[in-house]
């Protein structure tokens, strides 16, 4: 296997030009290049032809191949197979360790909030930081948001879990109701039925001032709880080195799990797996709000899906409840769910699509 060197886009590179109705390229020279073997390598990439200012790097095994602005104005980033693959692997990896610490930070943000300043006090005095950040947290473990991002909410109008606004979450019958636009401008509609969560969100609405639903109060300040926050949250109490983005991943194997296990056949030809396969991937990518490509691709632990075409799933630990579905709000259900799926993961051998 070839040896990836480290590479950057403030290094000289080959530039992307329009000629025509395609595009030519040129070296650091500014020579038009005509080599077959670059351009081949070059298409391969499959640039999309709505980025601009592009830069693809001269190096072949340039861990960095690629890189460009798209059309919202956002730095887009293409990596080399292989270093993609070698990153899958190590997020996979951490799979385990993010399952195994669960227990530990779960408590934790169980005990914060319960938190309380002093007794009688009420409303926004009660919302301390460490009360706040684990109310982020739950929702979180509970909700499959994705963190959110200030830029990205200022440019695009879509939101994640720190920029959303308290206009955009209602309580309906004792659930936290949020619908508000998700990456891409999707509309994301997601209920949550949590009594520590919603008392917490409900104090939070209640409070003065603009700005997003998710700030703790600062004396006589509220004070913004930002992405950086909630993951320092996390990995402090946690004892990994995790980020809000390891929830998606590993609910997005859960689910996926569950899914599979509930449509066990007897026929397991490869058509009849594949297309179990796949209902189960869109299944989890209707929770994620992702594609199912994508959700494959970025948030699906490949052992799962290993594991099912060798006949083996958490079938048998989740018992009857397989096949109508597990109720993974109740608590006791979950842990025996997620137990199943650790052990799978612990036994599974290391992946083909992981390993590239």
């Amino acid at each position: 296997m070839p040896r990836l060197r480290k590479s950057s886009c403030a290094a000289p590179g080959i530039l992307r030009r329009g000629r025509g109705r395609g595009f030519e390229y040129r070296d650091p020279a500014g020579e038009r290049i005509e080599d077959p073997e670059v351009i081949e390598r070059i298409a391969a990439l499959a640039i999309p032809p709505a980025w601009r200012e592009v830069w693809i790097c001269i190096d072949p095994l340039g861990h960095l191949q690629a890189t460009g602005v798209d059309a919202a104005g956002r730095k887009q980033y293409l990596y080399h197979e292989l270093w993609r693959a070698h990153r899958d692997r190590q997020k996979y990896d951490s799979m385990l360790a993010f399952g195994e610490s669960l227990a530990q930070l779960r408590r934790r943000v169980a005990r914060d909030l319960r938190l309380e300043n002093e007794p009688g006090s009420e409303g926004a005095d009660q919302l301390s930081r460490a009360r706040v950040l684990a109310c982020a947290v739950r929702l979180l473990d509970l909700g499959f948001f994705r963190i959110g991002s200030e830029d990205y909410a200022e440019r695009n109008e879509s939101f994640g879990l720190t920029t959303i606004r308290r206009e955009h979450v209602s309580i309906e019958d004792g659930l936290l109701v949020f619908d508000f636009p998700a990456k891409s401008g999707q509309r994301r509609v997601q209920a949550i039925a949590d009594a520590e969560a919603l008392r917490v969100v409900s104090a939070l609405k209640r409070r003065r001032g603009a700005g997003p639903l998710l700030a703790h109060r600062d004396g006589r300040r509220w004070l913004d709880a930002h992405p950086e926050d909630v993951n320092a949250y996390i990995k402090q109490h946690s004892g990994g080195a995790f980020t809000a983005k390891d929830f998606r991943t590993w609910n997005a194997t859960v689910l996926a799990a569950v899914a599979l296990a509930g449509s066990e056949q007897r026929s397991r030809s490869k058509t009849a797996s594949a297309r179990t396969i796949n209902a189960a991937i869109k299944t989890v990518a209707a929770y994620l709000g992702n594609t199912p490509a994508v959700c494959r691709a970025s948030y699906v632990d490949p052992r799962v899906i290993d594991r099912y075409e060798a006949h083996v799933t958490i079938a048998r630990a989740l018992g009857a409840a397989a096949q109508e579905g597990p109720d993974l709000a109740d608590t006791r259900v979950r842990a025996r769910v997620e137990s199943a799926v650790l052990e799978l993961l612990a036994e599974a051998p290391a992946s083909r699509r992981a390993a590239g």
